[in-house]
Order: structure tokens, then C-alpha cells, then sequence
């Protein structure tokens, strides 16, 4: 026979078991919001004080012009990329349109002397000017499926903002009260995982903050400077390709990828200064923020070497999404010192 105190023990164990399992499936479309409202107030909290100071010590005042600055930095351009987007679909449709309405040109003589591939593109594109039906068959072969992968684009970029919307709105909660949570999560970790637990949240702190320092300001800083030479420059959609330009900063070799086309066409519409100024750019102002500040700003927030931080990165994003850019490095950078300490 159990007895009545294994009979309750057993039965408490049951209810916080399935509280748990409640609290789990009713946060869980959450989640990601949740963790990236933690890493922006996290990584932003050092400018949170120095605004809450300003203001007096009002921490919900303080709260919310945080959160509508992080929202003019975040959101605000994402807004503007979708609308730019749009445009830059519409005007390639319009163009297309044109084309079948008018046919193309007659190619020029430069592309007949082009190496390997000159005959060959030559006689295509004479195929297409003196064929319309050809032409038609040509655009709809590119033009459907560039159809379909804008609207993935464009669901995908809806769903980033609308979650980060919710990041910075939870975010706000974070600011507001964030040395009573951290508080109380130093004591959790404490209860759970000993005296050690505390080394082991400073670890992770550092690892997110030299992941949000050294990788994502380095390509936002990319994208930035990259977009104010496509603008100076005269590229079209200077914006969108700013923004591609950070995206694959975070791939080795990624923003000359964007700048080097840029340059091309610019020559190849004879404004060889501006290729001349933009290659020179990338290369001076572009690549040496890649070059200087990334190694700088991740050597100085942790001590996990660069290439498990760059494999954390990338393998975060395989395994966790885009999240995952914090999630992977701060993983490894808990195991590593783990390592690091059985070892010794």
C-alpha cells in the first residue's frame, strides 16, 4: 500500500507536470518573440540605464522611448524595404510588359566579342528580338517562378515584422523590470545548477553580447555604409541593396557579392568614376569594417575562439532558425567552458 505521503507527493508531482505542459503549448508560438525581446533588452541595457538616468529615475518613460528607438532602428527600415520591394517588383513587371509590347533591341556588336560564351549570347538574343513568341516563352520560364519566390519573400518579411513588433513590445516589460528578473533568474540558475550556475550566466551574457556587437552591428554598420556608397553612386533601390548587403554579411565574402555587380553595371553604363568609386568603397570602407571591427568587438566580449563562434552562428541558424544566431554561440560558449573546467 503507498502510503498518503508518496500518494501526495506523486500526485503534486502530476498537477506542476501538467502545469508545466500548459504553460509550455500556451507560450510556445511565443517563443521567439520572447527571445528576442531577452537579447535586445539584454544588449541594449547599458543605453537603458543612462536613459533612465536621464530621465530621472521614471522607469516606464525611460521604457518606452527605448523601445520607440529600437523600433525606428529595427522595424522602421524593414517597412521601408517591403514598400521598396514592391516597387522594384512592379517596375520589373512593368518592364517585362514593356518588352513583349515592344520586343527587344538588336543586341550590341561588344557582346559578340565577348570570350566562349559571345557567339553563342549573341545568336540567343537575335533569336529573341526577331521572335515574339520566343521572347514570351523566355520571360514566363524566369517570370513565374521569380512570382512565387517574391510572395514567399513577402511573407516571410510580414512575419518578421510582425514578430519583431511583438519582441519590442515584450521588450518594454523587460526594460521596465528588468533588475527584479534578473534578480530572480541569478537565484533560479543558483537553486538549479549550484554556485557555478551565476559564472555560467555571465558567460552567456558576454557570448550575446559580442554575437550582437561584433556580427549583427558589423552588418548592420555593412549594410549602412554600403547603401550611402549604391546612393552616391546612382545605383537603383540603394536601400534593398543595403540590405542585402547586411543580410550576407553574415556569410564570408558575402557584401562584394552585391558591390561588384553594382560596380559592373555602373561601368557597363560608362560611368567608370563611380565603378571606380564604388569598388573602391567596398573595398576600403566596406571590407575593412568586416575586417577590423568583427574581430575586435568578439575577441572583446568572449573568450571562445572565432571559428566556434562563426560555427555556432551558422550552425544556430541551421538548427533554431534565425534566433539561432544567439542561440548556437551561447550553447557552444557554455559547453566550451564546461569543457575547459572538467578538463582541468
Amino acid at each position: 500500500m503507498l502510503s498518503e505521503n508518496r500518494i501526495d507527493r506523486i500526485a503534486s508531482i502530476t498537477l506542476i507536470a501538467l502545469l508545466i505542459m500548459g504553460c509550455f503549448l500556451i507560450l510556445q508560438p511565443f517563443f521567439s518573440a520572447i527571445l528576442w525581446a531577452i537579447i535586445l533588452s539584454f544588449s541594449t541595457w547599458p543605453i537603458y540605464l543612462r536613459l533612465e538616468k536621464t530621465m530621472a529615475g521614471k522607469k516606464a518613460l525611460a521604457s518606452a522611448l527605448m523601445v520607440l528607438i529600437i523600433a525606428m532602428i529595427l522595424i522602421f527600415p524593414l517597412i521601408l524595404l517591403g514598400a521598396s520591394f514592391a516597387d522594384n517588383i512592379s517596375a520589373l513587371l512593368d518592364m517585362a510588359r514593356q518588352l513583349l509590347k515592344q520586343g527587344l533591341p538588336e543586341p550590341p556588336v561588344w557582346i559578340k566579342q565577348l570570350p566562349m560564351i559571345g557567339s553563342a549570347l549573341y545568336a540567343k538574343w537575335q533569336a529573341m528580338a526577331g521572335s515574339s513568341v520566343q521572347l514570351t516563352k523566355i520571360l514566363m520560364q524566369y517570370l513565374l517562378p521569380l512570382r512565387s519566390w517574391a510572395l514567399q519573400i513577402a511573407a516571410h518579411l510580414g512575419e518578421g515584422i510582425l514578430y519583431l513588433s511583438l519582441s519590442v513590445f515584450i521588450a518594454f516589460f523587460f526594460y521596465r523590470d528588468g533588475k527584479l528578473l534578473s534578480e530572480k533568474s541569478v537565484a533560479l540558475a543558483t537553486r538549479m545548477g549550484g554556485h557555478e550556475a551565476a559564472n555560467l550566466l555571465q558567460i552567456a551574457g558576454d557570448t550575446i553580447k559580442s554575437v550582437v556587437y561584433g556580427i549583427l552591428g558589423t552588418a548592420v554598420a555593412q549594410g549602412f555604409l554600403a547603401g550611402i556608397g549604391f546612393w552616391l553612386a546612382g545605383v537603383p533601390s540603394p536601400l534593398l541593396l543595403g540590405v542585402l548587403t547586411c543580410f550576407l554579411s553574415l556569410v564570408p565574402v558575402g557584401p562584394p557579392l552585391i558591390w561588384i555587380p553594382a560596380a559592373l553595371w555602373l561601368f557597363q553604363q560608362e560611368q567608370t568614376g563611380w565603378a571606380i568609386f564604388l569598388a573602391v568603397w567596398g573595398v576600403g570602407v566596406v571590407s575593412t569594417v568586416d575586417n577590423v571591427l568583427k574581430p575586435y568587438f568578439i575577441s572583446k566580449g568572449s573568450n571562445l575562439p572565432f571559428v566556434l563562434i562563426f560555427l555556432g552562428v551558422f550552425g544556430g541558424v541551421l538548427a533554431f532558425g534565425l534566433v539561432g544566431i544567439f542561440l548556437g554561440p551561447t550553447l557552444i560558449a557554455i559547453a566550451y567552458t564546461l569543457l575547459q573546467k572538467w578538463i582541468n
